[in-house]
């Protein structure tokens, strides 16, 4: 589901809010149709390939509504209560959509071994026909989210979700001819195993990196070292340290830092020094800065640690 994900910035990169609501709306209608049909479907011609995919098809409506969730959540105002509102919330959501996958993955690999011990004969033209509606189905629902994908973790995971669905439906089709064609019934079965590790390898992804920023880490596509550049870059600056850099949201960075400047600069210098740090870490993704000023002769307690760690 998430592969590499770089944090964009919401200064040069502004969402159409309308628009990624509409294909929130959009996307969760047709999926939820398509998980009715294909589940119905999966128990009428008794195939375990298409029950599994319907599962995971329900992953993707279960996905798109925590992603729309958290999408309108960001957009509520700060608070007395949360002074950053509820943007962490996007974070959260992207670590509960895994939790939920790998409940998923372990009924589809539950429900495959005990067909292991209890094989059926599948019919396969029709188990191709159903999953020959849901490529076009994932593939329309993951071209809403191309524009936007770039710019949030949880629009980019709908996408690579839905694009990843698209790929394992046309496995499930050539399984279903081959099964027609040459009676392999045991396809089938494999088929589900394969969506399950399917699953699982996107969703280990998602986990890492929702827990990654739930702990506050810094940011994927964000180098530290390369921002610190960046800063000590600036005329006037001496050195930085005390730096923080964290996840508000899934599409918002921010950083705190000490930074040491050349004694006996005016108010007037101090602050176009500190627009031009940052107007630097807009570029570098961080759109959101706290920085405090000190010269070299104040004796600050983190001044022998870059990063703020004693």
């Amino acid at each position: 589901m998430i592969h590499k994900i770089k944090i964009m910035t919401e200064h040069h990169h502004t969402t159409s809010g309308s628009n990624l609501n509409k294909a929130f709306v959009i996307g969760i209608t047709i999926n939820l149709l398509y998980v009715i049909i294909e589940f119905g479907a999966g128990l009428l011609y008794d195939s375990l390939a298409l029950i599994s995919d319907a599962g995971h098809n329900l992953t993707d409506v279960a996905s798109l509504a925590l992603a729309m969730i958290a999408f309108r959540l960001a957009k509520v105002k700060s608070n007395d209560k949360f002074t950053y509102g509820y943007r962490k919330s996007t974070i959260l959501i992207s670590l509960m959509n895994s939790v939920v996958l790998f409940v998923v993955i372990g009924g589809i690999t539950w429900e495959s071994l005990n067909r292991m011990h209890n094989p059926v004969t599948v019919d396969g033209l029709p188990i191709a026909w159903i999953a020959g509606i849901g490529i076009v189905i994932n593939a329309v629902s993951a071209f809403l989210f191309f524009k936007d994908k770039d710019r949030d973790l949880n629009v980019k995971g709908a996408y690579l979700h839905l694009l990843s669905d698209a790929t394992v439906s046309l496995g499930v089709v050539i399984s279903g001819v081959l099964i027609f064609f040459f009676h392999l019934y045991w396809l089938d079965l494999a088929m589900s195993f394969i969506i399950a590790l399917v699953i699982f390898y996107s969703t280990w992804n998602l986990f890492k990196d929702s827990l990654h920023l739930t702990l506050d880490g810094v940011p994927k596509g964000i180098d530290i070292n390369h921002v610190i550049s960046e800063i000590k870059e600036v005329t006037g600056v001496l050195d930085v340290h005390h730096l923080h850099i964290w996840a508000i949201s899934t599409s918002q960075n921010a950083l705190t830092a000490h930074i040491v400047i050349q004694p006996n600069i005016s108010m007037e210098q101090q602050n176009q020094i500190k627009n031009k740090i940052r107007h630097r870490l807009e570029h570098v993704n961080i759109d959101h800065t706290t920085l405090e000023f000190e010269t070299e002769d104040e004796n600050c307690a983190d001044a022998n640690s870059n990063y703020g760690i004693n």
